[in-house]
């Protein structure tokens, strides 16, 4: 008789277990159960930084960019941020972040009826 199924089984069930108490060691949170039972689960841990919120400034920042160039003309806009360049670092940083790119020059092209 062989108990390699048996002991592969276990030896799996051990390692998830070592797996969660390693998890659980940094916290966890108790809950009961619709029978009643308590069970203890690791916390999740959180991002040190949100994903969701950066790519969500990204694209506003974009359309921004793209809606000021749409209104004021890309002529104009490259003036202004010329004048960004030479100013302090943190206007130089400005202008940096400012200048015309190919999406926002996409989103101006698009806008560029509405303030006709």
């Amino acid at each position: 008789m062989t108990y390699t199924y048996v002991d592969a089984r276990f030896a799996a069930r051990l390692k998830k277990h070592r797996r969660n108490r390693i998890r659980m060691a940094n916290g966890y949170v108790s809950k009961v159960g619709r029978d009643g039972l308590i069970v203890f689960r690791p916390k999740r841990r959180k991002r040190p930084v949100p994903v969701r919120g950066l790519m969500l400034l990204v694209v506003g920042v974009l359309c921004f960019k793209g809606l000021i160039m749409a209104q004021y003309g890309n002529a104009i806009y490259d003036a202004r941020v010329a004048d960004l360049r030479t100013g302090t670092t943190v206007e130089q940083v400005g202008a940096l972040i400012m200048q015309a790119d190919p999406i926002s020059q996409f989103i101006a092209e698009r806008a560029a009826p509405l303030f006709r």
